[in-house]
């Protein structure tokens, strides 16, 4: 742990990418979460070719995924997934800790706006965004659902966290293109904080609105916390420009947004664009398949063929090593 209040080391100027750096503003009772992300998030955007909107949906996605994921305190996999009505019906984000992220969107090409402005909201639509975590299987899986009615990520994740965890929390994505002037390469980045006293009751937030509650009825208004107020206001103060910044390091950023009330960091955690695909994992998922259902698969070359929609990667494979021969 590092210190960045007054009196300790100079604040570190290395701007450094693809990590999480999580923080703790213990004034205010706050911890969070700070990444930056160059090559990983290119190489997931680039690879795939999505029309600029919908690689700024999934490079958000990717963000969001990594802040949520990296909570994970041991081996496991943090899945994030949308099915919508939208232009982009669906997109995955998978985090397997400690490090690996992957990627991929559907989606209808003749619902994109052709002036390629669309929002993330307008691309997404209505429909659900899943939140999963795995840990393996000596654990309980867990899934929380939110319902996407029309908003984005931002405002989905806060969502999430006041409807099933009843944590209030602040999340900001920002992705962009040609940052550095030098080509079409891709940046992103996030803050996320939430707040965690030690009394409950310090944590109370106003309740959804149920959205069938009788005419006339008023929901009891709830005072927020002022540290979390004071919290907020100053996370809120951050530009996307600062969060994609290659010359700005995550240790500064956080240094002018908390300075006046001191923040500590911890060990950062390197992340990398990494699928888990392989030619074994291919193997078992076709041997649990009927030998009719693989002989379906088989293309006009006699092979059956698999294509990751996460990296891309096309095997082939011989339907004899499946089923020889009697």
């Amino acid at each position: 742990m590092t210190s960045m209040s007054s009196g300790s080391r100079a604040v570190s100027d290395l701007g450094r990418d693809d990590l999480i750096l999580p923080f703790a503003i213990a004034p205010l009772d706050v911890r969070g979460r700070v990444t930056r992300l160059g090559a990983a998030v290119d190489h997931i955007l680039t690879k795939h070719a999505y029309p600029d909107p919908v690689s700024r949906l999934v490079g958000e996605a990717v963000v969001l995924c990594a802040l949520l994921g990296s909570s994970l305190k041991t081996d496991g996999r943090f899945q994030l997934q949308t099915r919508t009505d939208g232009p982009v019906d669906m997109l995955v984000v998978d985090f397997d800790a400690p490090d690996r992220l992957r990627a991929f969107a559907r989606y209808d090409a003749d619902k994109l706006a052709s002036d390629h402005r669309m929002t993330a909201a307008e691309l997404l639509g209505h429909g659900h965004l899943a939140l999963t975590i795995d840990q393996g299987p000596d654990m309980s899986r867990y899934q929380g659902v939110v319902p996407l009615d029309g908003q984005g990520l931002e405002a989905a994740a806060d969502q999430y966290f006041r409807q099933s965890e009843q944590i209030p929390t602040f999340v900001r994505l920002a992705v962009a293109q040609n940052v550095t002037g030098s080509g079409t390469e891709w940046r992103a980045g996030g803050l996320m904080l939430q707040f965690l006293p030690e009394s409950e009751d310090r944590k109370r937030q106003a309740d959804l609105d149920p959205g069938d509650a009788p005419e006339g009825m008023q929901a009891q208004p709830v005072d927020e916390d002022d540290a979390w107020s004071e919290a907020k206001a100053l996370a809120a103060t951050v530009e996307d420009h600062e969060l994609v910044d290659p010359t700005l390091s995550s240790e500064r950023l956080l240094y002018r947004l908390f300075h006046e009330r001191g923040v500590n960091v911890f060990e950062p955690q390197n992340l990398r664009d990494a699928c888990r695909c392989s030619q074994e994992r291919i193997e078992t998922m076709l041997r649990s398949f009927t030998p009719a259902e693989r002989h379906d698969m088989i293309g006009p070359d006699g092979k059956i063929g698999v294509t990751c929609e996460f990296c891309g990667t096309h095997r082939a494979f011989n339907p004899a090593d499946f089923d020889p021969p009697n």
